[in-house]
Order: C-alpha cells, then sequence, then structure tokens
C-alpha cells in the first residue's frame, strides 16, 4: 500500500513540475517596412497538429502558452496579402518564453491590381483610365470617375471636381477609395493644385483607422432578442425550432475580443458560438442523411440542474461527388467596403473558392455600387484564369444599391440554372445598403419569392465600424442559406475551402427538432441560445413552415439546461389551472403509469431533401442515463465551455456560477479533436478575457 502512494506522489510530483516548466512562444509580428501588423493569425504546431493559436495585437504582439518544454515546434503566420511564413525547429525552455519576431514578406502573387468600373450596366468592366498629375489640371471641372496616378497614390476627382486621395498600400500598389483615405485614415478633400503634394500614410494610419472602427462600433447593428427562459413542462412540454447552422457571431466576437473590446451583447449568439466549432459525431446511417446522438449531464454552471446535449451529423459528400453549381458571386462594391479587411479580402476568399471549383460547375461575378452590373458572364470553373482575372479587377467606390444587386444575381442565377445542381448566390457585403431596396421587409419579400425557384443564398459578412449583423442575418435565414462572418484569411479558408461542402452544398433542408419533455423527470426546461430559432408547436409538421438547412459535412450542438423533477427552483413558475383541461393536469405518479418511467424526452426532427416538398421525420428517446460534466464526452465538454463563455459575454441572468476558469477547465479537456487549432484559438481567446485586457460586463477576473 505504502508503495502505491509513493508511486502516487511520484506521479503527481512529475505533473506538477510540468506544468510549472511549461514555457511559451513570444514575439512581434512585422510587415516588409517594419511596421507592426495586426490581427495576424498565428498558430503553433507539433507533428502538424496546432497546439496553440492566437492573434497579433495592435502592436502585432503575439504569446502562445503553455507549451512543453523540450519538444521540437513549428510556428506558423498568416496575413492577408503576405506570403505563409513558418519557422521550424523551435525549443520551448522550461519556465521562460522563446522569442521568435517575424516579418512578413508581401505575396506579389495575390497584390490589389485596380480597375474603374465605369458603369455598371456593362457585361466586363474595363481597364482603368489613367492620367498623370499634370494631366488632370486639364480635365473639366465637373468630370467624375477620372483617375490620376502619381508616386503617392491614386487619385479620383468627385462631383464637385475636387481630387479625392486613394489608399495606397507600403509596396506602392494603390486602390481608390471614396473619400480621402489612405490605409483608411481620413483627412479633407484635396484642390487640384495639391493633388502632387499628398504623400502615402504608413501603415501606422491604417492600424489608426482601424483601432477607431474597432473602439466604436455604435454604427454596427445587432437584433435583440431576448435570452430564452425556462419554461414549466406542465404548461409546455414541447420545444420545437428550426435547426441553424450559422457561424458568423463567433468570428466577430473574435474581432472584438482581439482588439480589445467588449463585444455587443447582442453580438453574443450562443449557439453560432457552440456551432463555429466541428464535434466528433458518428456519420448517419441507412441512407439518412442525419445521424443523431444525445447525452445527459450534470450542469457545470448550476450543480442542481441537468444538460442535454444533442447533436447531429449531416452526411459528408466528397467534392468529387458533389452535384454540379450554378454559383452567382455577388460583390458589395460600393464607398463603405474600400477598407483592407473588406474588398481586399473580399477578393482573396473568391480566389480561394475558386479553386475549389470543376469543370461542371459554373461561376458569375455580378457588382453593385451605384448601381448594379454583370462583371463576369457564367464562366466553367475550369476557366480560373478568366475567373481570377475578374475579380482581381474590382474595386470600390459610391453608394450602395444593395437591392438591385440581389435582384440582378438572382435574374443571372435563374438564366443559368442547372436542374438537379447546386443554384446559389453568394453575397459579400458589410450589409450597409443604402440605396435603393434596402428596408428589411423589402429583401425578404425578395429573397423568399426567388428561393421558391429553387436558387439559396449564403452571406459572407465583413468589416468593422459600419457593419450590419442583424440585415446579414435575415438575409440568410431568408434564403435558405448560411451566415458566417469573414475576419481574416484563415477565417476565408475555413468557410469556403476546408468546409466548402457545407458552406455551399445543402443535403437537408427545412430541418426542424421538437422535443417533448416527461413530467414525471422534468419540471422545466430551458433552451440555450437559438432565440431568434423558436417555431410554434404546430409548425413542426406543417411543411409549408421554412426552418433552416444542413450542408455536407456540417454539424449541429443544441443544449438544454433542465431542472428535475423534485428540484426546488424560483425558476419553476406556477402552473394556473386550466377549465377545460380535465379540471387539472395529471399529476407526476400518473405520468409514470403511462410513460416509461426512464425517459427523460423524446426528441423528433423533421427534414426534407434538398429539391423535395414533404418532410420525413426522425424519433429518438432520450433516457435518463446522466453523466458527471467530467466524465462526460469531449463533445459535450468542449460546447458547453463554449456556451459558458458565451453566457459570460453576454453578462447572462442564467449564467450562474460559470466564470473563466471552469471554461478553461473543460476546454482544456476536450482539445483531441483539434487538427486545425480552433479549440486552441478558443482557448486563448478565453485566456485573453480572463486576464483583464477589457472589461466584457463586468465579469473579468484577473489571473
Amino acid at each position: 500500500m505504502k508503495k502505491h502512494i509513493i508511486l502516487l506522489v511520484l506521479f503527481l510530483h512529475s505533473i506538477i513540475q510540468t506544468n510549472a516548466q511549461s514555457g511559451g512562444i513570444t514575439g512581434k509580428i512585422t510587415d516588409e517596412k517594419g511596421e507592426p501588423v495586426i490581427g495576424a493569425l498565428v498558430k503553433v504546431l507539433m507533428g502538424g497538429l496546432a497546439k496553440g493559436a492566437t492573434q497579433s495585437d495592435e502592436d502585432g504582439n503575439y504569446i502562445i502558452k503553455p507549451l512543453a518544454p523540450g519538444n521540437s515546434y513549428e510556428l506558423e503566420v498568416r496575413y492577408i496579402n503576405y506570403k505563409t511564413h513558418k519557422t521550424t525547429g523551435i525549443i520551448v525552455i522550461p519556465d521562460k518564453n522563446t522569442k521568435v519576431d517575424v516579418q512578413l514578406e508581401l505575396d506579389n502573387s495575390k497584390s490589389l491590381k485596380t480597375v474603374t468600373v465605369k458603369t455598371y450596366k456593362k457585361p466586363l468592366v474595363s481597364d482603368r483610365e489613367v492620367r498623370t498629375a499634370e494631366e488632370i489640371e486639364k480635365l473639366p471641372t465637373r468630370s467624375t470617375n477620372a483617375v490620376v496616378s502619381t508616386t503617392a497614390g491614386v487619385y479620383q476627382r468627385n462631383d464637385n471636381g475636387a481630387v479625392n486621395l486613394g489608399g495606397a498600400r507600403n509596396d506602392g500598389t494603390a486602390y481608390i477609395i471614396d473619400g480621402v483615405r489612405a490605409y483608411g485614415s481620413r483627412g479633407t478633400n484635396l484642390s487640384q493644385s495639391s493633388v502632387d503634394q499628398i504623400q502615402v500614410a504608413p501603415q501606422a494610419a491604417y492600424k489608426s483607422r482601424q483601432q477607431q472602427a474597432y473602439y466604436n462600433p455604435s454604427n454596427e447593428s445587432y437584433k435583440k432578442d431576448p435570452e430564452n427562459d425556462f419554461k414549466t413542462v406542465k404548461a409546455s412540454p414541447l420545444s420545437t425550432m428550426g435547426v441553424d447552422v450559422d457561424r458568423a457571431s463567433y468570428s466577430n466576437v473574435r474581432r472584438f475580443i482581439n482588439a480589445g473590446q467588449t463585444p455587443p451583447a447582442d453580438a453574443v449568439r450562443i449557439e453560432e458560438m457552440v456551432n463555429y466549432f466541428d464535434y466528433n459525431y458518428p456519420q448517419p446511417k441507412d441512407d439518412k442523411p442525419i445521424a443523431i446522438v444525445t447525452e445527459l449531464t450534470t450542469c457545470p454552471w448550476n450543480a442542481k440542474h441537468k444538460l442535454l446535449h444533442i447533436g447531429m451529423q449531416a452526411v459528408t459528400v466528397s467534392t468529387a461527388n458533389l452535384p454540379p453549381s450554378n454559383l452567382v458571386f455577388l460583390v458589395d462594391v460600393s464607398g463603405s467596403m474600400d477598407e483592407p479587411n473588406k474588398l481586399p479580402l473580399v477578393k482573396q476568399a473568391l480566389m480561394m473558392l475558386i479553386n475549389q471549383l470543376r469543370e461542371e460547375d459554373k461561376v458569375s461575378i455580378v457588382v453593385y455600387a451605384g448601381n448594379a452590373g454583370l462583371v463576369l458572364e457564367s464562366t466553367p470553373g475550369n476557366q480560373k484564369n478568366k475567373i481570377r482575372a475578374a475579380i482581381d479587377r474590382l474595386e470600390a467606390g459610391g453608394s450602395t444599391a444593395g437591392g438591385a444587386g440581389i435582384k440582378l444575381a438572382y435574374k443571372i442565377a435563374v438564366d443559368n440554372f442547372v436542374h438537379g445542381g447546386n443554384n446559389r448566390v453568394i453575397l459579400a457585403t458589410d450589409g450597409d445598403f443604402n440605396v435603393g431596396v434596402s428596408g428589411d421587409n423589402e429583401l425578404e419579400e425578395l429573397i423568399v419569392k426567388e428561393r421558391a425557384k429553387g436558387v439559396y443564398l449564403t452571406c459572407l459578412g465583413y468589416g468593422m465600424g459600419n457593419y450590419k449583423d442583424s440585415k446579414m442575418e435575415v438575409l440568410a435565414d431568408k434564403g435558405n442559406g448560411n451566415y458566417s462572418y469573414i475576419d481574416n484569411a484563415d477565417e476565408a479558408e475555413k468557410t469556403l475551402v476546408k468546409e466548402f461542402g457545407g458552406t455551399l452544398f445543402t443535403v437537408a433542408k427545412d430541418v426542424k427538432s421538437q422535443i417533448e419533455f416527461n413530467p414525471a423527470k422534468v419540471q422545466a426546461y430551458r433552451l440555450v441560445g437559438y432565440e431568434n430559432r423558436l417555431l410554434n408547436t404546430e409548425d413542426f409538421e406543417d411543411d409549408k413552415k421554412d426552418a433552416g438547412d444542413m450542408g455536407s459535412g456540417h454539424t449541429v450542438t443544441i443544449l438544454y439546461e433542465i431542472i428535475p423533477t423534485g428540484i426546488e427552483s424560483d425558476e419553476v413558475r406556477h402552473t394556473p389551472y386550466l377549465k377545460y383541461q380535465n379540471g387539472s393536469y395529471p399529476t407526476a405518479l400518473d405520468y409514470k403509469n403511462i410513460n416509461n418511467g426512464n425517459e427523460v424526452a423524446t426528441i423528433k426532427f423533421r427534414y426534407k431533401k434538398p429539391n423535395g416538398s414533404v418532410s420525413k421525420e426522425m424519433v429518438h428517446v432520450i433516457g435518463d442515463d446522466t453523466k458527471d460534466i467530467n466524465s462526460a464526452s469531449e463533445n459535450t465538454r468542449f460546447a458547453s465551455s463554449v456556451a459558458m463563455f458565451g453566457m459570460l459575454l453576454k453578462n447572462s441572468q442564467y449564467k450562474g456560477n460559470c466564470n473563466y476558469e471552469k471554461v478553461l477547465q473543460l476546454a482544456n479537456k476536450s482539445r483531441s479533436f483539434d487538427k486545425d487549432g480552433y479549440r486552441a484559438e478558443f482557448i486563448s481567446l478565453v485566456k485573453k478575457v480572463k486576464k483583464g485586457g477589457t472589461e466584457v460586463a463586468g465579469l473579468f477576473e484577473e489571473e
């Protein structure tokens, strides 16, 4: 016995020593001019697997820890328009941070070449009209779209004849910007005579603009949905919802946290944060498009309650077996898109996407600003150079006729419709529609009408400061599509390359969930998140009622917080006497006599095939087999840690005894299924908030 105790003590001592000796990797990311790079994705890998991830801060600094000493690590740094940098053979020193500074090299193959879109009514944009500084003096006073290229940058007259400064990257490649701006810094309109006196602003000016946009989100819009509260089972035994696969909230929240800023509470949609991550659910069997798994555990934020975890896995279809695609890229090229993290990032994302296309796929490009127009006619997916050239020539300026753009995009999609294929409009915008059809109701009616023709909508959101999340979410929901927020090049790759099938190919549409709780086991329940996906009870069997869609390989996770029968709780409200329901509800004992006493709930799912109109139903019974949360599957542990993080960020009234340490404990125990490092990056975000870099809902804790 003594021997066993000694061995146990030695084992625990070795664990403590290992943790104490763990070190990290830190450093600074700069560009080719030595200026700090903000928001670069930094990963630490060992044997091809991510061991940590973060983004560089406003000064270009990063740190990833803890890392076990003595191992050989690889550092990977990625940033838009720069070559991926890799440093290998990094040995971490015990109890210290190994410093690795990185200077990124510009990727000239991705440099931005600009073109002025003379009119959006032409089938293809023409080459930019370029003139010298001297020639601009001879232009008519009210000449518009006249562009001047000098060593300082690119200039353009407005309707009043004044010359506006265009932003120029430090490598000399320039792009036109609406108003006076270089790397996002604002100034005043220039006179004709002073055009040669302007110098390109250094990246520091962009840094200042970036910080301004991060710290002043007052023009961003988010829909306010009150949190779901507890429902008493006797009064509301059924919970019905449309399944949601949108993931935009997590990457948007990440953008705020990496900038050291509080995410608006309404920007935190817990279900989208949970569903951002993939889970190790089994693939469907028996030719069904969806598999269902459930797990019942203790609730990590309230010891008296239980947590019901429901996981759904859509069938994964290989790219080679996917049906042909008819894709219409609808690109916002208005003035509000003239920021480095908007149109340039859109172009890079679309470049990534076209690499996935095959000969049988087709691509068109529609742009909109003051008007809308066709930039690229429907082109086979194997003509990549032609598609790349059209994307490369896009540049921004003008107002935002989003409604006109959507109308034209749907027309092009219908004109090139592929029967039995994937017909989809891919909208890339900051959501700032201000000309033409712009009201939510008008846009909803337009998109609902077009989706009936079999054309779906995917929304890719970009930018900050004036971002219209509420509008983007509505468009995607009504368009039978999905919604992602692209905050960096890695997110573009995740959405359009790694999750190509799930983003663009629907395997089940109008997916609905309805769960019936057994009052013998459950007093009350609360759906965690999904506030904007609730349906009426009778909507479940109504095939005319629209719901969510699932793409190839998608996973969906649903969490319910449950108050077991017999537990005293202020959340269990009194159920009134109902005169016409047999005088009263049956007692819990009566339910035990009627139902299987070990059943907590029965969950049903309905779905339609992508081209179908009649739904099919799946049924899954949930037994009362409760596990301790610490002994639960990694899927449940990690999903619950993300849900807790979301509740803390929202300062939810239902957060119970949530704290960041609990979030980290569960997340750190759930990292074996993390080949791309997304869970490691999540842990890094939680640590940033826990450390107290900014104040989120007054809940920051000091380490």
